[in-house]
């Protein structure tokens, strides 16, 4: 059983992949259901990834999407998507609590599969920096 999610004041950062179009889209959907501000986000490799992220752990990091949670762990694949899951509470916590009774593995390799065909299948977001919407702005860092 995993820990309770940090209190609502806690903050994740989600580092993304900002050259990805799926990607995008997941930030503006999590933005969009994150009413109580659990998350700021950032692009991978930018100066809030850097400044959060210590170099020795940078390496081997996937290029899709990376949580740095409020309680300094950091969070990839399977186990990052389900953790967004569960802060944004609801009935996605249910989805999370369902995938969470796939074995990890299955579910690491299921994330990795999608993750290698992202691109192809959503593309590239049509401008290099889409501009989000003033409440999206709001919450996300360089």
């Amino acid at each position: 059983m995993s820990a309770a999610p940090p209190p609502a004041a806690a903050v994740d950062h989600v580092f993304y992949d900002g050259a990805c179009g799926f990607c995008h889209g997941s930030v503006r959907f999590l933005a969009a259901h994150d009413r109580g501000g659990a998350f700021r986000f950032a692009p991978l490799g930018g100066p809030t990834f850097e400044a959060l992220v210590p170099p020795g752990r940078r390496a081997g990091l996937p290029d899709s999407l990376v949580v740095h949670a409020a309680d300094g762990r950091l969070l990839v694949q399977s186990e990052a998507v389900l953790h967004t899951l569960r802060r944004l509470g609801g009935g996605f916590r249910g989805l999370a609590a369902l995938l969470a009774l796939v074995p990890r593995p299955l579910l690491d390799a299921a994330y990795a599969a999608f993750a290698r065909n992202r691109q192809r299948w959503f593309g590239r977001p049509p401008d290099a920096c889409p501009i989000p919407s003033g409440r999206l702005r709001a919450r996300l860092d360089p």
